[in-house]
């Protein structure tokens, strides 16, 4: 028999699907994200080590931005899109290594809020350095909850279009209900790290459910009706209405908030990064989750109608 030949792998297939992807991720994060996998591949490194390396970088780049000097804050801007260059090279490597795990989205997820937590804490206090009122606290503390609140949403709702429409990242989609189990299972005697990693999880889990229920009803009924295998005509309904909203939950993702951070910082006013968090995004943030939950409860009607007729 003739020996069959491996193809090389391509960038394409370290995507998680081409219309959930943003235009910088397309267009730059991505292709330099898949020459670094290939790099990290050929040293055997790991997809969390590749993970760490991106979490260190970011907590530099916010250190960074503490400084009123546009050069430093320069280098830290650098530093930033390195970070993100490394965090779209992990999971890319998990993807071309097949070494997709919960843990190590887990870890991504956790090296991503150290990251910006980084840039809340030395920005904040950049400003009190410069005698500011101590309330520039509770205003860079309600940008940091509304920055996970918007980003929670935006991985939930781009990880249920993936769920229904692909066949790609069903892995990537997990419920409170079986997280918990699974966390009940666990011991922090033999193994800390692992629950302390789900307990974390399982809390981003139960915000991302709370802000959509409409939407965890659809998934339920689906499971339960389908077994996880998504009929075609649900597919593409899904597909029809959900993908006019993908482009502006990119918006709530992080390169548009890098963006206008390194906007701020050219013009000596990042102060306006937390308000920008605080008004805009969380207007957006309302707009899309009402608009979803609309179409998750139209779509809930049909699939129930559709279990009822069977």
């Amino acid at each position: 028999m003739p020996e069959q030949i491996e193809s090389a792998p391509t960038l394409e297939a370290t995507y998680k699907a081409p219309e959930v992807e943003g235009v910088l991720d397309l267009y730059f994060y991505r292709p330099i994200g898949f020459r670094l996998a290939q790099f990290f591949e050929r040293l055997k490194m790991t997809p969390a080590g590749v993970t760490l390396f991106a979490g260190l970088f970011g907590i530099v780049a916010g250190h960074l931005y503490f400084y009123r000097n546009l050069r430093v804050n320069i280098v830290g801007m650098a530093l930033h899109v390195c970070a993100n260059a490394l965090d779209n090279a992990d999971g890319q490597l998990a993807r071309l290594t097949h070494r997709e795990t919960r843990e190590g989205r887990i870890i991504d997820s956790l090296a991503d809020h150290i990251g910006f937590l980084s840039i809340y804490v030395h920005l904040t206090l950049r400003y009190l350095a410069e005698g500011s009122s101590p309330a520039i606290c509770l205003v860079a503390m309600a940008a940091g909850i509304s920055h996970a609140l918007q980003g929670a949403a935006a991985d939930y709702y781009r990880s249920t279009y993936l769920y229904f429409v692909t066949n790609r990242a069903r892995m990537g989609l997990d419920s409170a209900a079986v997280l918990r189990s699974d966390y009940q299972e666990l011991s922090w005697r033999s193994k800390p790290w692992n629950k302390f990693l789900l307990a974390l999880y399982l809390n981003f889990t139960r915000q991302q459910e709370m802000l959509a229920p409409q939407l965890k009803k659809l998934r339920d009924a689906t499971s339960q009706l389908f077994h996880g295998e998504i009929p075609d005509w649900l597919r593409t309904r899904y597909r029809n209405l959900a993908s006019p909203t993908l482009k502006w939950w990119g918006l709530l993702m992080t390169n548009s908030r890098m963006l206008v951070l390194f906007a701020l910082l050219f013009i000596g006013q990042p102060i306006y990064y937390f308000w920008f968090e605080l008004i805009p995004l969380n207007l957006l943030l309302v707009y899309l989750i009402t608009r979803q939950e609309h179409m998750a409860e139209s779509l809930l009607e049909v699939t129930e109608q559709w279990g009822n007729s069977a």
